[in-house]
């Protein structure tokens, strides 16, 4: 199909084209030229006229969880937790082991009508259900499908369940990668929880369990202190030093949040090459504070941008990097827009490319993938190479989104979803979240 009467936003390179039109073929970007050039050479082609409109790269999400979609008004039964740690115990370990694997089908289905309207077209999904553990990543990848998005999924392991779920979670993670193999929007990563509530055991046995795939690990690392201290008790080292001799590190690993690691840590993640994603909005909601940004960039580490579940209109996460550092460093000049714009764009479309390494994403060029969102942005002020990351940060609203297109396909236009039934799916999960929230609340009483 053609897209006509576009002005095309592109990051890398940063251009701004206004009456530009984009052929699609194939699921990628065939052919770039003036709207009438493009209708006079293809006058066969469908057209999708956009009628001005703001046309851009879909987003990317470094780092998600389905799976806490029904923690949405979820109340905590007793006292609020005072910390993370307690966070984990009073809300996350008991809503995961709540869920069903038909809770898991629709938790996804939920977080994909939201990444469809808020422009999100590639996750990289990290999940835990402990009593719904075997085919919790294909229910996941059932939904993918149904959304015609992009993902990459896997199963959290985890010791804190005991040796049996461990090892389920080991085994799951081994299965779904056997299963999806090279699929065209669906790949696998090998999921860990975090370095505290691994045994070396458990993670030697993650080791070998990944050793015929060409993939790497996502891990929570240092989100809070506890990891590190629980990391020095172990093992006399610190949270990245440990995972580095356990073998855990790499240029396929994601090592999420990164907050609490010292300078030698920074280096041990760059050297590794291993990808850090950061999630401002969590690490607020949390309390846990704020990545050292500015120091990983400017030492060579790779940081992407990714939203911990807490919803997919990334362009809200993009303004939160950009506030959030300034208010910890007392700095306007930390995590500056040309740096976010880097981060949440350039370095989460070579993550991106590390599971899928046929594509190329991030950009309108010739030959990169047709993932695209519609932007009904009318600015009162000029938009500009120069300061378009400012008005992405400052005035581009995931509600101004009106079109979401992934491999080619149409997922939404005008504002309505076309792959996916969002009044069916709200329904079904409005009927069913009561029984969750009713088991989650008989384990946070026990």
């Amino acid at each position: 199909m053609l897209i006509t009467n576009a002005t095309l936003v592109n990051w890398t390179p940063r251009q701004i084209l206004p009456d530009h039109a984009l052929l699609i073929r194939d699921g990628h970007i065939a052919e770039i030229g003036t709207t009438a050039e493009l209708t006079a050479r293809h006058p066969e082609q469908a057209q999708r006229d956009v009628r001005g409109k703001l046309v851009l790269p879909a987003n990317i999400c470094a780092h998600t969880h389905f799976y806490g979609a029904f923690a949405r008004g979820l109340a905590i039964p007793n006292d609020a937790p005072r910390n993370f740690p307690e966070i984990l115990k009073k809300l996350w370990w008991n809503l995961d082991r709540a869920l069903t694997l038909d809770d898991v089908r629709l938790s996804a289905l939920v977080s994909l009508v939201d990444a469809i309207k808020h422009g999100t077209t590639l996750l990289i999904d990290h999940h835990a259900s402990p009593n719904a553990i075997d085919g919790s990543l294909s229910a996941i990848a059932q939904a993918v499908e149904q959304a015609g998005v992009r993902a990459v999924l896997c199963y959290e392991v985890s010791d804190r369940n005991g040796q049996a779920q461990a090892q389920a979670g080991i085994a799951e993670n081994v299965r779904f990668l056997k299963e999806i193999g090279e699929h065209p929007r669906i790949r696998g990563a090998f999921g860990l929880h975090a370095s505290m509530t691994l045994s070396d055991e458990t993670l030697a046995a993650c080791v070998r369990a990944i050793e015929s795939f060409d993939t790497g690990f996502h891990i929570h690392v240092a989100e809070h202190e506890a990891d590190e201290e629980d990391s020095l008790k172990r093992s006399g080292v610190r949270t990245v030093r440990r995972l580095k001799r356990a073998g855990i590190l790499g240029k396929r690993t994601i090592a999420a949040h990164a907050v609490h690691i010292d300078a030698w840590e920074m280096e041990l993640l760059r050297q590794s090459e291993t990808w850090v994603a950061h999630q401002p909005r969590s690490n607020m909601n949390n309390g846990v504070g704020a990545m050292r940004f500015d120091d990983m960039l400017r030492g060579g580490v790779k940081v992407c941008l990714g939203n911990d579940g807490m919803g997919n209109a990334m362009f809200d996460e993009w303004r939160a990097a950009y506030l959030l550092h300034k208010v910890v460093n007392r700095d306007p000049r930390a995590a500056d827009g040309d740096s976010v714009v880097q981060v949440a764009v350039d370095h989460n479309a070579a993550l991106a490319e590390i599971f899928f390494p046929d594509e190329t994403f991030g950009t309108l060029t010739v030959g990169a993938v047709a993932d695209l969102i519609v932007l009904d942005y009318h600015p009162f002020t000029p938009l500009t190479e120069a300061n378009l990351p400012w008005h992405a940060i400052f005035g581009f609203e995931s509600s101004a989104i009106t079109a979401t297109i992934a491999a080619g396909e149409i997922l939404m236009w005008d504002r309505q979803l076309l792959t996916l039934d969002e009044a069916a799916i709200a329904a079904e999960a409005r009927a069913k979240v009561p029984a969750v929230w009713e088991r989650f609340r008989a384990l946070a009483t026990l």
